[in-house]
């Protein structure tokens, strides 16, 4: 019996930023007719709008932060929520890259002086192309020589597929006509609890990430090169903890690192962390085929009432004091409301010999397979 149903729609429209004209946005909608699982994606920025999955009662709670409408992701408050990133995924110090030895200057949209996901208009301010085959949505982008300052004309394609076991699969593939550098993830921030219930409920999360390194950052959260072993630190989270009491024993404001996943020699792809919300019962595991993931727990979203969190974690001295994001269905989403888990290669590795390259050539395929399995708990 076939269990997954698949439609289309509109959803607005948006303006080309290089050609001026207006696009057409296409909304996908898979549903899991066996569980009433329902996750949705626009063709922006390959953006995963909702994901809609039942608790351990059936109950539906859509547990991924987002937006209304277009204007709402393309506003100056929106943190990539739900996004496809790229070309470079995370921080590149100095805007600066390196290829077999030639230094290239990236395009500065972080504190003018580094680049960040990818530069000001990254892969998830474009309106992707889509074809549908079967059940799966594959979108397609072509990113021309230039582009934020990397080289090579990249042709990227992402392929969504939802199968009867709720598990959420993201091919992302790449081809490049010079050497380029690509490291492409997925940006869904998560709240199993529902995407409205801020910190209170993110904070009784109980997260398990099978990682045993992580890169050591410097202030500006650029890797130094160093890998620095979990063991005895407040970043081993190889045991499960509940994360209001993780992030209390952190001298920062929350997670916002790269782990470096242990890999599973025996399988193509590695389970990277899961993460259980008691309450609901509801289960996210991650499995992926990249090297690493960063662990981040909304720390820079809005702080307006300078909070004082639950289980000592930590207040900013300088927090965000500007208003709530206003999101979907009229939620107000606010610091520490969601968790991310973006798999990618380690941040920066053009400028570190010792990380896994991120370095494409002209005839290699660079490929990212990602799963988000979600299940329930009893």
């Amino acid at each position: 019996m076939e269990y997954i149903t698949l439609t289309s729609s509109d959803w607005g429209t948006v303006k080309n930023p290089k050609t001026g004209e207006n696009e057409k946005i296409t909304k996908y909608t898979w549903t899991n007719t066996k569980s009433q699982m329902k996750i949705e994606v626009i063709s922006y920025g390959v953006i995963i709008t909702s994901i809609c999955v039942p608790d351990k009662n059936g109950k539906l709670e859509d547990v991924v932060l987002g937006f209304d409408n277009i204007e709402g992701y393309q506003g100056s408050d929106n943190p990539y929520f739900g996004a496809l990133i790229g070309r470079v995924a995370n921080r590149v110090k100095d805007a600066i890259i390196t290829i077999d030895g030639e230094k290239f200057n990236v395009h500065k949209n972080f504190n003018n002086k580094h680049q960040l996901h990818g530069g000001f208009h990254g892969f998830d301010k474009c309106n992707w192309r889509s074809f549908v085959k079967g059940k799966c949505v594959t979108f397609s982008h072509l990113s021309l020589d230039g582009d934020e300052g990397y080289p090579g004309d990249l042709l990227t394609t992402c392929t969504v597929t939802l199968d009867d076991k709720n598990n959420l699969t993201l091919t992302m593939k790449a081809h490049s006509t010079k050497p380029t550098l690509v490291n492409l993830t997925n940006h869904s921030y998560f709240n199993l609890a529902g995407h409205g219930t801020g910190s209170k409920e993110l904070y009784k999360h109980v997260v398990t990430v099978y990682a045993d390194k992580i890169t050591e950052t410097d202030e500006d959260s650029i890797p130094t090169g160093k890998l620095q072993h979990v063991l005895k630190t407040p970043y081993d989270l190889r045991v499960a903890q509940e994360l209001g009491q993780a992030m209390a024993k952190l001298t920062t404001y929350g997670f916002d690192d790269n782990f470096c996943v242990i890999q599973d020699e025996h399988k193509d792809l590695s389970i990277v962390s899961r993460t259980v919300h008691k309450e609901s019962g509801r289960v996210l595991e991650v499995h992926s085929d990249q090297p690493g993931v960063q662990f981040y727990t909304s720390n820079y979203m809005p702080d307006p009432e300078n909070a004082i969190h639950p289980e000592g974690v930590k207040k900013q001295d300088s927090p965000n004091l500007s208003k709530a994001i206003n999101g979907k269905q009229g939620a107000q989403y606010q610091k520490h409301g969601a968790f991310c888990f973006e798999t990618q290669k380690f941040p920066d590795a053009s400028n570190h010999a010792h990380f896994p390259s991120t370095v494409l050539y002209p005839g290699e395929e660079y490929k990212h397979v990602v799963v988000y399995s979600f299940g329930v708990e009893h």
